[in-house]
């Protein structure tokens, strides 16, 4: 069924472009006609629009991975850099809530640390959507923030990095074998505000993957089997995922996204400071306004970073197919 809604949602979306851009295109005739240059210029907005939701549809079509129409986790990690890396890790965090948002998408926080002072040491949310990883999946790597400094007297320019690593959320349909003899599994007190049982108890949860060093956390419910749950889901993933890149490192030739996660091997920086902009080092795209990135304003690095990806993975099939 959930495959039935997919394929019609799409065809139903497509269905719509095209009813609606020659309805359009007739409205924009007519008023050619009639000589109304407002009635023109509306047409013409609505054809634009129309023409960047094909676009976006139609880098959507490139999202046949096995796992690109499930949900995603999204984990952000700070970098070296204290304060100032833990802020910019709460400021990814907030960039892809918001971008979520703008989708329709669900987004709830499964685990978080907080930083002594300010941000975030680390966070892992769960994004709920159609194709969330298919379009979050291009952004796992090393984000670079330039600044001013809002915690330094001095008001000199830092640079912060953080990492963004992310895997789906797998469902029955795709088998993952966990051998008990190979997990640590560790209970702690939920970090947080609280309530009257969440920091009395040890409900957290962290599950250590012994043969690979993974390690996934959940304190999200005041249940730990809850927990324990929602942990083994986060460790399948993340195996699955590892899986994944496996296979794509071998097909298209790249590296592991997750070798890739370390610094000086950052995939898009952010400059708010002496000059404003936004580059995505993979593709080369740019946006010279980083408020509007910073509030989810992501689709154009996703799709280029997508068609890329897609590109290379084609490629390098026709390669080894020759």
């Amino acid at each position: 069924m959930r495959e039935r809604n997919r394929l019609a949602g799409a065809v139903d979306a497509v269905r719509a472009l095209t009813r609606e851009a020659d309805d359009t295109a007739e409205l924009i005739a007519l008023a050619e006609a009639e000589g109304d240059a407002a009635m023109v210029a509306d047409g013409v907005a609505t054809l634009r629009r129309l023409a960047a939701e094909a676009k976006r549809r139609e880098i959507e079509s490139l999202l046949s991975g096995e796992a690109d129409g499930n949900d995603a986790f999204v984990e952000i990690n700070a970098g070296a850099g204290g304060t100032e890396a833990q802020d910019w890790a709460e400021m990814l965090m907030r960039m892809y809530t918001r971008w979520a948002e703008q989708r329709g998408y669900k987004v709830q926080v499964i685990e978080e640390s907080e930083g002594e002072q300010a941000g975030l040491k680390s966070v892992t949310l769960q994004v709920s959507g159609a194709n969330a990883y298919g379009w979050l999946k291009t952004e796992a790597g090393v984000h670079r923030l330039v600044r001013i400094s809002p915690f330094d007297a001095a008001a000199r320019r830092q640079t912060s990095f953080a990492s963004v690593w992310v895997y789906p959320v797998i469902d029955d349909t795709i088998e993952v074998e966990i051998n008990e003899a190979d997990l640590k599994v560790d209970t702690y007190r939920s970090s947080g505000a609280g309530g009257q049982h969440v920091n009395k108890t040890e409900s957290a949860i962290r599950i250590t993957h012994l043969p690979t060093g993974i390690v996934v956390a959940c304190q999200t419910d005041r249940s730990q089997h809850r927990n324990r749950a929602t942990a083994m889901g986060m460790l399948r993933a993340r195996l699955y995922e590892a899986e994944l890149q496996k296979r794509e490192a071998a097909a298209a030739a790249e590296e592991n996204a997750k070798t890739e996660i370390g610094w000086g091997h950052q995939i898009r920086s952010y400059v708010l400071a002496p000059y404003q902009m936004v580059k995505d080092l993979r593709t080369g795209v740019e946006r010279g306004n980083p408020g509007a990135v910073l509030d989810g304003d992501l689709d154009a690095f996703m799709a280029a970073a997508l068609a890329a990806r897609v590109g290379a993975t084609r490629s390098a099939a026709s390669a080894q197919a020759e």
